[in-house]
C-alpha cells in the first residue's frame, strides 16, 4: 500500500475473517494539511489479500485502539481509521514517514524510507517468481506497463 492508503484505511475496509483489505481512500495533504482523498487511479481501489501474521497484529492493535478510545470518552474523533492520532483523528502523512524513521533510527535498523517498504516487496515477489500482474495489481499501479517498466531489472519473466 502507498502510504496515503495505509494512513486512510478504515476498519469498515477490513474482513479479517477472510483476510481481505479493501483499498477505498486515502489520506492525502493540501496546503500542509490532512484530508481524505481516493486511491490515486482506478486500479488503486483494490483489495489485497492479508496474511496471519498481519491479521494477528492488527486483532491485537484493535484491542488496543478500542481501550483508548474508550480512555479518550468524548474527544474520540470516529473516522474509523486503523491508524490514527490518539484521538481517533486522521495522522499527517509527513508525521508517519518521520516517526517511521525514528523508530527504524531507534531499532538500529539501516536507514530506509517508509515507501522503500513497497519497493522492496515488489522487487522481492517479482524475484521470487510472482507473476508481474499479481504484483501490478497488488500495487495498485494503473496499468501492467508501469510496473514493468519500475520493475523491469527484478522480473524472472522479461529477457536481460
Amino acid at each position: 500500500m502507498r502510504r496515503g492508503e495505509a494512513l486512510g484505511l478504515r476498519w469498515a475496509d477490513l474482513d479479517l475473517t477472510a483476510g481481505r483489505a479493501a483499498i477505498r481512500q486515502t489520506v492525502v495533504t493540501v496546503n500542509h494539511e490532512v484530508h481524505f482523498g481516493s486511491p490515486k487511479t482506478a486500479k488503486g481501489r483494490r483489495s489485497v489479500t492479508l496474511d496471519s501474521v498481519t491479521i494477528a497484529g492488527l486483532r491485537e492493535h484493535r484491542k488496543a485502539q478500542t481501550a483508548e478510545r474508550l480512555m479518550i470518552g468524548a474527544g474520540w474523533r470516529d473516522h474509523d481509521l486503523v491508524i490514527a492520532k490518539v484521538d481517533g483523528s486522521p495522522l499527517h502523512p509527513e508525521r508517519f514517514s518521520r516517526s517511521f524513521t525514528e523508530r527504524a533510527r531507534q531499532l538500529g535498523l539501516p536507514k530506509i524510507r517508509l515507501h522503500d517498504l513497497r519497493h522492496g516487496w515488489a522487487t522481492l515477489a517479482l524475484a521470487a517468481g510472482v507473476h508481474p500482474k499479481v504484483v501490478q495489481e497488488r500495487l495498485g499501479h494503473a496499468s501492467i506497463s508501469i510496473t514493468l517498466d519500475t520493475y523491469s531489472h527484478v522480473s524472472p519473466a522479461l529477457p536481460r
